[in-house]
C-alpha cells in the first residue's frame, strides 16, 4: 500500500524538472527552489514513516512540555510536499509544537532571509538554508547559532552526512545539519545501448572508459543522430568532474586541473559526441527535454532529476517509447579514484540567533535532519541527507524506479564532495568561474586562456 501511494503521489506530480543548479554555482538553491520542482504535489502523514522506538522517546519527552510555536522559514510551500510533512510527521511526536512556515518564496531567498534576520524585530526560530553562500553570509552576520554544544550534548554522529558536515564547518564550529542532499550520478537510455549492440555503462568507470563509451553509442547520420553524452550548460556539468579526487575545491585559486576535463568535452563537441555549448544556450535546451527525447544515450545530472523522470513518464509528459527505458549508474571517476565519488548539494536548517526558544527550535532541526526526517523526505520521493536503509528501499520501492541492480547500487556513495564548500567568499568565485566557463565553452577563450583567466581573477579576490 505504501509503495501504491508514493507511486500515486509521483505520477499526480507534473514535475517541471527545471531543477537543480541553475545558478552559477550549480547549488540546489536552483537545485532546490528548483529542487521543489521536482516533488510530487502532495504527501499525507500516512506517506511519512517514523522509526518506532525513536518516536516514542520522542513523544514522552515533548507530550508533557509547554506548548511553543516555532517560526520556519521555507520557500515554495505549496509546490513542495515535504514541507508539510515533515511538519504533519513531527507533530505526532512532539504535540506539543506548533510548526509556523512562512513562505519566502524561492527568488532570492537567501537574500530575503539575510534581510530579515538583521532586522531586530526578527521572529524566526528555524530556518532553511538554500546554499552555501547564503550560510556563509547568515554566519558572518552572527544571525545563526552554533550547533556544537546540542551536537556533543545528544550524540550526533555527523558521519551520517557522509563528510558534507566537514565542509560547511566554520572555524571548528557546525552552523546547520543538512536534511536534504542531492548528488550527481549518470543517467542512459538503455534502449540506445540494446539497439547498438552495447554493454551498459557500469558503477565503475574511469573518464577514459566513459569518453570511448559515449563515443561508440555516437551516430552523426543526419536525421537519425545520437548523442554518446549530454553536458548541460551548468559550469558544474563540466567542471566539477576534476574535483572529484578529493584533492581539488573550486576555491582552489589554480585551475589547471580542469584542463582535462575541458579537452575531453570540447573533442566530444567538435566529434558529434555530444550538442554544441553555443547551440544549447541559443536554443534555451533544457537537461531533462534533451534527455526525454530520447536521443542522449548518457547524461550527468543531479538525482533530483529521479522524481522527474518518474512523475514525466508516468503522466505521459514523456514519450515511454523515447526514455521510459531508463537507469543510473555511478559517476566516472579518474584513475585512482575511488568509485562512487560524487558531488553533492545540501539543504539544511539552522537556529537563529534570535529565536527565545533555542532548544525547541533544536530539537526540530535535530528531528528534521535524523532518521525520521530521512524517512520523510524518502516518502516523497526526495534523497535525505542521511540514508538510511528505510530511506533507500522507499526510493528504490517507487513504481518507476529502474529494477536492475545497477541503479540501486548507483544510490550508495562512498565519497561525497560539495560542489561549493564553504568560504567567505564563494559568491564572488562561483561568478568568476562561471563567466569564464561560459567564455571556453563558446570559443570566446581558449582553454588555457580561461583557466588562466579563472587563475587571476579568483586570487584577486581572494587576496
Amino acid at each position: 500500500m505504501k509503495k501504491k501511494l508514493l507511486s500515486v503521489l509521483l505520477a499526480t506530480s507534473m514535475v517541471m524538472s527545471m531543477a537543480g543548479c541553475g545558478n552559477s554555482n550549480s547549488q540546489p538553491a536552483a537545485s532546490n527552489d528548483n529542487a521543489a520542482e521536482t516533488q510530487t504535489q502532495a504527501a499525507e502523514t500516512e506517506a511519512a514513516p517514523q522509526t518506532e522506538a525513536a518516536s516514542e522517546a520522542q513523544t514522552a519527552d515533548a507530550a508533557g512540555g509547554d506548548a511553543v510555536t516555532l517560526k520556519w522559514a521555507i520557500w515554495d510551500k505549496e509546490s513542495t510536499p515535504y514541507w508539510q510533512a515533515l511538519v504533519d510527521a513531527y507533530k505526532e511526536v512532539a504535540p506539543n509544537v506548533t510548526i509556523e512556515m512562512v513562505d519566502l518564496g524561492s527568488t532570492d531567498y537567501m537574500t530575503v532571509l539575510a534581510t530579515e534576520l538583521s532586522g531586530e524585530g526578527s521572529d524566526f526560530d528555524v530556518v532553511t538554508i538554500k546554499d552555501v553562500p547564503g550560510y556563509a553570509t547568515l554566519v558572518q552576520k552572527n544571525a545563526i547559532l552554533p550547533l556544537d554544544d546540542y551536537i556533543s550534548a545528544d550524540g550526533i554522529d555527523l558521519s551520517k552526512y557522509a563528510g558534507t558536515t566537514d565542509q560547511v564547518t566554520v572555524d571548528g564550529s557546525l552552523y546547520e545539519l543538512p536534511f536534504r542532499n542531492d548528488f550527481w550520478v549518470l543517467f542512459y537510455n538503455k534502449d540506445l545501448f540494446d539497439a547498438k549492440g552495447v554493454a551498459y555503462p557500469t558503477n565503475d568507470m574511469t573518464f577514459d572508459e566513459y569518453d570511448a563509451l559515449a563515443r561508440e553509442l555516437t551516430d552523426t547520420t543526419f536525421g537519425s543522430q545520437v548523442y554518446g553524452a549530454h553536458y548541460h550548460t551548468w559550469r558544474s556539468a563540466v567542471q566539477l568532474f576534476a574535483v572529484l579526487d578529493g584533492k581539488h575545491t573550486i576555491l582552489d585559486g589554480d585551475y589547471e586541473f580542469m584542463k582535462p576535463y575541458y579537452e575531453m568535452v570540447l573533442n566530444q563537441e567538435k566529434d558529434g559526441v555530444c550538442r554544441k555549448y553555443t547551440d544549447l544556450k541559443a536554443e534555451g535546451l533544457h537537461y531533462s527535454a534533451a534527455f526525454s527525447n530520447g536521443d542522449v544515450a548518457m547524461m550527468n545530472m543531479g538525482s533530483w532529476y529521479v522524481a522527474t523522470l518518474i512523475a514525466s513518464l508516468q503522466s505521459g509528459e514523456y514519450d515511454a517509447d523515447l526514455c521510459g527505458n531508463w537507469g543510473m549508474v555511478k559517476y566516472p571517476h579518474a584513475e585512482g579514484v575511488e568509485p562512487g565519488s560524487t558531488l553533492g548539494t545540501i539543504t539544511g536548517l539552522s537556529v537563529t540567533s534570535a529565536t527565545d526558544t533555542p532548544d525547541e527550535a533544536w530539537n526540530f532541526v535535530k528531528w528534521v535532519s535524523g532518521e525520521e526526517g530521512a524517512a520523510v523526505m524518502a516518502a516523497t520521493g526526495n534523497f535525505p541527507a542521511i540514508m538510511t536503509d528505510e530511506a533507500m528501499d522507499l526510493i528504490t520501492g517507487l513504481d518507476g524506479f529502474p529494477t536492475d541492480d545497477a541503479s540501486k547500487e548507483a544510490m550508495n556513495v562512498s565519497n561525497l564532495y560539495l560542489e561549493v564548500p564553504y568560504a567567505e567568499n564563494v559568491s564572488e568565485i562561483n561568478s568568476a568561474l562561471d563567466s569564464y566557463h561560459g567564455s571556453i565553452m563558446s570559443g570566446e577563450m581558449t582553454i588555457d586562456e580561461g583557466i588562466a583567466a579563472m587563475n587571476e581573477a579568483v586570487q584577486a579576490i581572494k587576496n
